[in-house]
């Protein structure tokens, strides 16, 4: 072999280091999971983290006497905070595959995909993992929270897209509708020590059920659906299309809407619950605390929260799902096919490319007015406080290339896939290549002793 060929081979990939040591276009890690053309994806992601923000800094600055406004207006607002932002980020899920199908080896796309939802999952149990249940200290370890049920979409989405569309909406359908049975099964279980049911009622509700693997999963099958549904009307770029990705949008988030409300599972929607007449209570339904919290006050009085506002329920499920699709639809006209784009809109669509860094960094100041604002100086400290967050990413992004923030995280671990599933092409294109070059040597070998054999009988004839 020639040095050149030796050179060729040992320099055809650069070392992982060096290959880590590049730098990555800022629009990669700002359009990390990002439909590009479709602006009113991000910017409802954006939108949604900003109410997200605004959810727990109220948790946790409102004063005793205005927390109740808190627990009013966190229930009914909920479809527009952690359901959205985690439907939203599961829908965007489609757009990391299918850009790449047909172009680079399915391989290099399933790597990037599982390395980057590892991560994900990584981050969001370092972030979960303690709490704090009836003022106790307690080490959770595993627990389902928006970052770690959004690189688990990241990774079962992948193959949930192996499905037909019509397999995925009815498993969807029928997780939403049976979760809750599962569930009380599975607390019962629990509670009566059965050591079977506490596992998987450890994985399945975990000790943070605030969000749940039952019925949340099913954002996972619908969302794909609905991914798939965007992704070939950008394919397609004309207004006809989007007008009928509106109307399917809008369709289908009015029927949801209308099961969530209506339909007995077991009740009706809209039947008022309180945490005695749900099993499990707080302890499985820790969103109907809410109501407790509303209740502090002299206004007026609650004698429940309907089913379709207590996050976990068919009800809630249905309706989230119904409320996200609904919203995504109205964005989507407005500012995809009505084309308004004005600051407000590029800040927010700014926003939703850097949430998921927004997300982890809003927590590091929370504990500056611990139960100190009333309305008034909340809405001004608040939404000052998002601006600054703003800002902070915006100088993190353009001087400092967004190096260790979540997204960079993102794409670099997605180039750590893509790398790894280069080199396993390459070396399968090498072996592939060698067995080749042995079976012409082997046919080569066989072809002269066949010749030889040949000559041996013609002289022996002679």
């Amino acid at each position: 072999m020639t040095s050149s060929t030796i050179s060729e081979i040992e320099t055809e990939s650069p070392p992982l280091f060096n290959y880590l040591m590049e730098e990555i276009p800022l629009e990669d890690i700002r359009d990390y999971a990002s439909p590009r053309r479709i602006q009113s994806i991000d910017f409802l992601k954006g939108f949604a983290i900003i109410f997200v923000i605004l959810a727990h800094t109220a948790q946790y600055w409102l004063d005793p006497s205005s927390r109740y406004l808190y627990g009013l207006l966190y229930s009914l607002l909920d479809i527009l905070g952690p359901s959205l932002f985690v439907f939203l980020s599961a829908l965007s899920v489609i757009f990391s595959i299918k850009r790449k199908e047909g172009i680079i080896h399915p391989k290099i796309i399933r790597n990037r995909i599982f390395t980057r939802g590892i991560v994900m999952i990584a981050i969001g149990m370092l972030t979960n993992l303690i709490a704090i249940v009836d003022g106790r200290v307690i080490l959770v370890i595993f627990g389902w929270n928006i970052i770690t049920f959004i690189g688990f979409t990241q990774i079962f989405s992948f193959y949930i897209l192996k499905l037909k569309k019509k397999w995925r909406i009815l498993i969807g359908l029928l997780i939403i509708v049976f979760s809750p049975s599962l569930r009380a099964f599975l607390y019962e279980g629990k509670e009566a020590g059965n050591l079977i049911l506490v596992f998987f009622h450890y994985i399945i509700t975990s000790p943070t059920p605030h969000l749940t693997l039952l019925p949340w999963v099913s954002i996972c099958f619908i969302s794909t659906i609905f991914g798939e549904y965007i992704f070939e009307a950008m394919n397609k770029g004309t207004n006809d299309a989007y007008v009928g990705l509106f109307r399917i949008f809008l369709v289908w988030g009015i029927i949801f809407i209308c099961l969530g409300i209506f339909t007995p599972l077991p009740f009706y929607g809209f039947k008022l619950q309180t945490a005695s007449t749900m099993i499990g209570g707080l302890a499985e339904y820790p969103h109907i605390e809410l109501l407790e919290i509303a209740q502090n006050q002299e206004l007026f009085e609650l004698s429940g929260l309907p089913l379709f506002l207590i996050r976990g329920t068919s009800a809630n499920m249905f309706y989230n799902q119904g409320a996200a699709l609904t919203i995504i639809a109205i964005f989507f006209f407005l500012i995809d096919i009505k084309k308004k784009d004005n600051n407000f809109t590029r800040m927010l669509v700014y926003y939703g490319k850097v949430s998921l860094s927004l997300f982890l960094i809003h927590f590091l100041f929370m504990p500056l007015f611990s139960q100190q604002l009333n309305i008034a100086l909340f809405l001004i400290i608040s939404l000052s406080y998002i601006g600054f967050l703003g800002i902070f990413m915006y100088i993190w992004m353009e001087y400092a290339k967004g190096v260790g923030s979540p997204e960079w995280l993102m794409v670099q671990m997605g180039r750590i896939g893509q790398k790894s599933g280069e080199a396993v092409k390459k070396t399968t294109k090498k072996m592939y290549a060698k067995i080749k070059k042995h079976e012409k040597v082997k046919k080569m070998e066989d072809f002269m002793k066949k010749l030889s054999k040949d000559s041996e009988n013609e002289e022996k004839i002679e």
